[in-house]
C-alpha cells in the first residue's frame, strides 16, 4: 500500500517560489507518485493580511510508492533535504469522498481500528476563478471554526496560485471531526461548515474536489517550536 506525507517547513523566499515554479516529479524521484508544493495559510486570517499567505512557509501533500522512497527524497534531493529541516507526518489512506487529478487513491476504504485515536484530514481542491470571492465569504467562517474547535491538534491552509486550495487537519478522534463536519459540535455558531457544504451543493465553487482521511502513524521534526504534536504516536 502506498504512504502519503504531509510536510511543514519555514524556508528561503527563493527555495519556496522554486518548490511552486518547479516542483519535484516522478521521473526525477523514484517511487513519488504524486506532489502538491504550496504555501502555507493560517486558518481564518484577514485576506489582505500578512499571515493570509505565508511566502516563506511551504507545505507539501504527496503520495509514495512505500516509505523507503520518502526516506530517499529527504536525504538526497535538494528539496527533499530543505523539507527535512522542517516537521512531517506519514499518513495509512482511510476513505476519500470526491476525486481530483494527480493521486492515485485506493479504491478500498478503511476504518480506524481504535475510534479515540487520532485522525488526519485532507481536502484539495482546483477553483473555478469566477468563484473565488463566493468561495471566500462561505470559507473564512470554516476555517475559524477549524482554527479555534477544540478537537484539531493541528490546522492550516495552503494555496498555489491561481487554483490550488487545500486545508490540514490533526483531530483528537474521529467523532469530534464528524460532530464538526456536521453541525454538532458544542461551539459557538456549529453549523458553519454544514452551512457552506449547502452552499457548495447548490452551486460548486470547484471545478474538481476531494477530501481525504488518514490514520497517521508517524512523526518527525518540529514545527513552531512543537515536536510530538500527536500524543504518543512515536
Amino acid at each position: 500500500m502506498s504512504v502519503f506525507t504531509y510536510h511543514l517547513v519555514k524556508t528561503d523566499f527563493i527555495s519556496a517560489t522554486k518548490a511552486f515554479l518547479v516542483p519535484p516529479t516522478p521521473k526525477n524521484n523514484p517511487g513519488l507518485i504524486h506532489i502538491e508544493c504550496m504555501n502555507a495559510m493560517t486558518l481564518g486570517s484577514a485576506i489582505f493580511s500578512p499571515s493570509r499567505m505565508l511566502i516563506r512557509q511551504v507545505a507539501v501533500f504527496a503520495q509514495w510508492e512505500d516509505e523507503s522512497a520518502i526516506d530517499n527524497f529527504l536525504e538526497h534531493d535538494r528539496f527533499g533535504k530543505t523539507l527535512a529541516k522542517g516537521w512531517h507526518i506519514r499518513l495509512t489512506y482511510l476513505r476519500q469522498w470526491g476525486k481530483i487529478d494527480g493521486f492515485i487513491i485506493p479504491e478500498e476504504s478503511h476504518a480506524l481500528e481504535d475510534p479515540e485515536a487520532p485522525v488526519v484530514a485532507v481536502t484539495l481542491a482546483r477553483m473555478k476563478l469566477p468563484q473565488v470571492p463566493r468561495f471566500i465569504h462561505w470559507g473564512r467562517p470554516v476555517e475559524k471554526l477549524v482554527r479555534d474547535h477544540p478537537g484539531t491538534l493541528l490546522a492550516l491552509a495552503s494555496i498555489r496560485l491561481p487554483r490550488t486550495v487545500s486545508t490540514f487537519s490533526i483531530w483528537k478522534t474521529p467523532k469530534e471531526m464528524a460532530n464538526m463536519v456536521h453541525g454538532h459540535s458544542s461551539v459557538p455558531l456549529p453549523k458553519r461548515h454544514s452551512n457552506a457544504m449547502k452552499e457548495r451543493n447548490r452551486k460548486d465553487f470547484h471545478f474538481q474536489f476531494t477530501t481525504l482521511r488518514f490514520k497517521p502513524f508517524a512523526e518527525y521534526g518540529e514545527w513552531n517550536g512543537q515536536r510530538n504534536i500527536i500524543p504518543n504516536l512515536n
